[in-house]
């Protein structure tokens, strides 16, 4: 067990150097200096960002300022994805520090959410662990908490504090009884489409674990092409192996809201540098 809490904290303290840069037609007076900061991979941008807002916006008119934005090589980022998600998904194959965009005009509407406060961040994070514990445990362990029992773990997980925020999501992480996961929470992203969520079980009916590689041949229309190697699976930022129990995997490599993010890229997406496990 001392093993399997050594994980979740490297998990935990996986973190991305991010340099923030505001966009060029923005720029209202003198060029301001980049913004460089050290963010943790499971957290969500409102929660890392006041101190890049406050600096940009002395840069640009405030007349025009609208809400703030990032945005990545073209790409408007989905600030209710984790960081570490984003990161694996759009800038795996750039050398480190990952340069980020800075917008406060023309919000693109159709591609991200309205983010009016960090109330919205927490509406979604704590609806995402509720939705994980209802394919987990139909909800029992999360229902049978108390409300400071939630806000804990917003809290840990708002100021990044391991042993606050595991003291709680160990009881989401259990079975309940005897039963383990009912279904494993995960979604598996692509860069040219939605993700993929659906209902799948821990097991077969045989009572055999199932792996990564079983979930990923029914969900990947293109699983040959992972067999093949010309795809790679990236889980919070490592490369697992596809003989992974699914149940471990989800124990131990899901993000805070309680999800196994699944990460699927081309070889030409990446580099070498992904670790694998």
């Amino acid at each position: 067990m001392s093993e399997d809490r050594e994980i979740l904290r490297e998990v935990w303290e996986g973190n991305l150097p991010v340099c923030f840069t505001l966009v060029q037609e923005e720029v209202e007076v003198d060029k301001p200096d980049p913004v460089s900061l050290m963010v943790s991979r499971q957290t969500y941008f409102p929660l890392v960002t006041d101190k890049v807002q406050k600096y940009f916006t002395q840069f640009t008119d405030k007349e025009y300022i609208e809400e703030m934005w990032l945005e990545y090589d073209g790409q408007p980022l989905k600030w209710h994805y984790p960081i570490g998600v984003l990161y694996d998904l759009f800038a795996s194959a750039d050398a480190l520090p990952w340069n980020i965009t800075v917008h406060f005009r023309n919000f693109p509407v159709e591609e991200i959410l309205h983010c009016p406060s960090k109330d919205a961040v927490e509406s979604i994070f704590m609806s995402t662990v509720k939705e994980a514990d209802a394919l987990k445990h139909k909800s029992e362990v999360i229902n049978n908490m108390q409300k400071r029992d939630h806000k804990q773990l917003w809290s840990g997980l708002q100021n990044d504090k391991f042993d606050q925020f595991w003291s709680v999501n160990k009881k989401l992480m259990d079975y309940t009884g005897e039963e383990m996961f009912r279904y494993i929470p995960f979604r598996i992203y692509r860069r040219d489409g939605p993700y993929i969520q659906k209902l799948f079980k821990p097991s077969s009916d045989e009572g055999i674990d199932h792996t990564l590689a079983d979930l990923l041949s029914i969900m990947m229309i293109d699983f040959k092409e992972l067999v093949c190697g010309n795809l790679r699976v990236v889980i919070q930022g490592v490369e697992p192996a596809l003989d992974a129990t699914l149940l471990w995997l989800s124990q131990h490599l899901s993000h805070p809201d309680n999800f196994l993010h699944i990460v699927i890229l081309s070889k030409t997406d990446m580099n070498n540098s992904i670790a694998t496990w």
